[in-house]
Formats: C-alpha cells, structure tokens, sequence
C-alpha cells in the first residue's frame, strides 16, 4: 500500500517536472508590444532576420575574442561586437515605433552554427572568417538590399539604406580577414 503511495507520488513530482521543463524549451516568439497593423508582414520578416543576423555575428564575435588566436580576428571581432550593437540598438528602436518588438538572439539554425564554431580550435580563426565574417555579411548584405529596395515602410526602408554601405565594408574587410588567416596551401 506504501508503496503504491510512493510510486504515484513519484509519478506526479516527474509529470509535473515534465510540464516545467517542457514549458522552458519552448520557443519563444517575438511577441508585438502593441497590434502590429503598422508593417506588413515582408517588413517584419526583415526586422526579424536583421536582429537574428546581428546578434549572431554579435554572439560570434565575443566567441572570437575568447578563442581567436590572431590579433587581426580579434580586432575585427571586437569592431563587430561595436558596430553591431550600435546597428541592433536603432534596429530595436525602429521596431518598436512601429509597434513590434524583435528577437534579441539568432535563430535556432545560427545557434547550432554558433556551437559549431565554439567547438573549434585551431582552425577556429579560419572558420569565423569564413562563416561569420564572409557568409554572414554576404547573407546580411543581400537581406539589406532587398529591404532597401522592396520594404513597404518608409521608415524600414530608410534604416536598411542607410546601414547597407556599413555592413558592404564589413564584408570587404572580412574577406581581407580571410585572406590573413587562411592557412597557407601548400
């Protein structure tokens, strides 16, 4: 009889644990402060990618100068961590004048990069370069343009404009960056 009192006792501590642990792996989605009628839904599907973008290349970044061996990395990961936040700050701001509120991480598929990239060691260097500095910013690049030319908000349009040019040197100074920690070919 003890015994069948234990066992649903132990029964119900594990389903409610359960129901705790599950409710904290939920996704959590970007929830608007206020009804969003003021953006379509092309131009909160920027908002959306542009925080993801940003803070993963800000994630990246402070990775970077925990793991980055050479001094120019470092240099451009700290730039990033800078100019980055600077760019999420107006981000953040422009989004929530319009009514929505944006994520504050990278997506789930930038994390697993993320994790992927912390994992290395010595060809970490190589891999930032590669896959923050180059790709990331040719995917941010491309984002941005499309948002300059085709963002229905006045506003949101303006703000993608304005920060291309920034992120279009970031690039350039990434496949620089590239270029100095490629391992030589022999």
């Amino acid at each position: 009889m003890m015994n069948r009192f234990v066992n649903s006792g132990l029964a119900v501590v594990l389903t409610l644990g359960m129901m705790g642990v599950s409710a904290a792996q939920a996704p959590t989605t970007p929830q608007p402060s206020q009804p969003v009628t003021k953006l379509d839904s092309t131009d909160r599907e920027f908002l959306n990618d542009a925080a993801h973008s940003g803070a993963l290349e800000i994630q990246a970044s402070k990775v970077a100068l925990e793991k980055g061996r050479h001094a120019d990395v470092k240099a451009f990961a700290q730039k990033m961590i800078d100019e980055h936040t600077k760019v999420a700050q107006k981000l953040s701001e422009l989004a929530k004048s319009k009514g929505y509120e944006i994520p504050s991480d990278p997506s789930m598929m930038q994390k697993a990069k993320l994790k992927m990239l912390d994992v290395r060691d010595d060809s970490f260097d190589e891999a930032y370069a590669k896959e923050i500095g180059v790709s990331a910013h040719e995917d941010a690049v491309k984002l941005f343009e499309k948002a300059s030319s085709e963002a229905q908000d006045p506003d949101v349009k303006q703000f993608a404009t304005e920060t291309l040019p920034s992120l279009k040197h970031h690039l350039e100074e990434a496949r620089k960056l590239q270029q100095t920690v490629a391992p030589a070919k022999q």
